[in-house]
């Protein structure tokens, strides 16, 4: 049996083995939802070239996706090395930070510089680093004014510009880089849709990356990228804060105990429902897959375990990027969300609780929708705020039918687990635009007569509009 209905929303990171037209076309046609553009791999040709090339293929396919650009955000890497190191356990090796310094010793201990000056002052004796996504992993034994000097604990070979991740320590370093800046001017000068911000640590990260948008007039929303223990501690401020949360697993793996990553995934998700915001669980879903035909049965149950924690988004990486088989990665997380959405799960669902009183109002319209079989929920939107809410309540079985007049918020509504968002303008008074959207929905084969609409809007009562939840059945 399979829905006729994808709640779960796919997101793709776009690269070498997905640019084509033709591979464009092929997962726009296989159900993607979002296509993510990674700035740590990109440069600007590029950028501008991709986007046009995506909205183009949307456009002649009749689907249009959302844009996310993952700006690279604060990070610390090594320098280059004319051959690689091969580091061996027990081992005294350096960071330097002023490349030139002399280091005591330094004929006998060997060395890699590192991009990040306030290193020594961030760092403790008796820290971990970790470098290389954490294959190689050393202590810090001294301070010194140009250089740290640490022990090898877990051996293994350094190559150029490898990543540095330091768990625990707090560096500082600036959310938003201006590398960050000058990519995100590139998307926004060619419509992008959301901007994920790499290593949130707080709330005051998305704050300054919003006040840099509405400099630029821009109504891309945010998300957080969830990628240190900072972040971690700060998780409700940074969830109310911004549009929207990635897990981002890889990072998170790192600089956490792997044993607490699935409880900082649950926590994640919770929070957002909380606080009506998306939530998207990314990396690693369908690793295997980067070069075998089939997933592992371990990423089978991950994939299926993020469905059932009612995530928004799923997300691929290197699956779609490099992977050799970038469309069967789509199919095969479609054919997991679909049968996993077919279980009756509402006594384990935790529904959350609103105050407010149009939270209230939408609450009800859920409720409604889950004690009435087969039932669709229809809403109406300029900002989002319905859709959001609506879909952060998690109807049991109902699609949430969303219109808007609004081209950006069309395709950001993508991002909202079992939305399915509808492009039109809306009519002077209410319920000829409900007629009007009824009407697309029977031409578009979304509803039939006799189906149950329930209706979360607006409608025009003495001269002033009020929230109202309606029941109608489609003539």
């Amino acid at each position: 049996m399979k829905s006729d209905f994808r709640r779960t929303k796919i997101i793709f990171t776009l690269g070498p083995a997905t640019e084509s037209e033709e591979m464009l076309e092929k997962l726009i046609r296989g159900g993607v939802d979002i296509a993510r553009l990674n700035m740590a791999h990109a440069n600007h040709e590029w950028t501008r070239m991709v986007m046009r090339r995506i909205r183009q293929v949307s456009s002649k396919v009749g689907r249009d996706i959302a844009i996310l650009m993952d700006i690279k955000g604060p990070e610390i890497r090594t320098g280059d090395v004319s051959a690689p190191i091969e580091l061996k356990a027990g081992e005294i090796f350096d960071f330097t930070v002023k490349p030139g310094v002399d280091r005591e010793n330094a004929e006998e201990v060997r060395s890699v510089d590192v991009n990040y000056r306030d290193l020594v002052n961030d760092i403790r004796v008796g820290d971990t680093v970790l470098v290389d996504n954490g294959l190689i992993r050393l202590e810090v034994l001294e301070k010194h004014d140009a250089h740290i000097r640490c022990r090898v604990l877990i051996p293994g070979e350094l190559k150029s510009r490898r990543h540095i991740n330091l768990p625990g320590v707090k560096v500082n370093l600036p959310s938003l880089t201006a590398k960050d800046r000058a990519d995100a001017e590139v998307g926004l000068a060619e419509g992008l849709d959301f901007i994920a911000l790499s290593f949130v640590r707080t709330a005051d990260d998305i704050a300054l990356l919003r006040q840099f948008l509405a400099e630029k007039k821009s109504k891309a929303r945010i998300i957080a990228k969830i990628e240190d223990q900072s972040g971690i501690t700060h998780l409700e401020d940074i969830v109310r804060a911004a549009d929207g949360l990635m897990v981002a697993r890889g990072d998170l793996g790192i600089e956490c105990p792997f044993e607490e990553l699935p409880i900082i995934q649950r926590r994640a998700v919770r929070a957002c429902l909380a606080n009506s915001r998306p939530v998207i669980v990314a990396t690693h879903m369908l690793e295997s897959m980067i070069t075998q035909p089939m997933p592992t049965r371990a990423e089978i149950t991950d994939v299926a375990n993020a469905v059932y924690e009612l995530t928004d988004c799923v997300m691929l990486s290197g699956e779609t990027t490099i992977g050799q088989y970038p469309l069967e990665c789509v199919q095969i997380l479609d054919k997991i969300a679909r049968r996993i959405e077919l279980e009756d799960d509402t006594e384990d669902r935790e529904v959350a609780v609103f105050t407010g009183d149009r939270m209230k109002m939408l609450h009800s319209a859920v409720v409604l929708a889950n004690q009435i079989p087969d039932s669709k929920i229809l809403t109406f939107t300029r900002h989002g705020f319905m859709a959001h809410g609506l879909a952060a309540l998690r109807p049991t079985h109902s699609p949430i039918l969303a219109f808007t007049p609004y081209e950006q918020l069309f395709r950001q509504l993508r991002l909202l687990r079992a939305v399915e968002p509808f492009l039109m303008p809306f009519a002077a008074e209410p319920d000829a635009t409900i007629e009007n959207a009824i009407m697309v929905l029977q031409q578009a084969g979304r509803v039939i007569p006799g189906d149950k609409l329930i209706i979360a809007t607006d409608i025009l009562s003495q001269d002033r509009l009020v929230d109202s939840v309606q029941l109608r059945t489609v003539r």
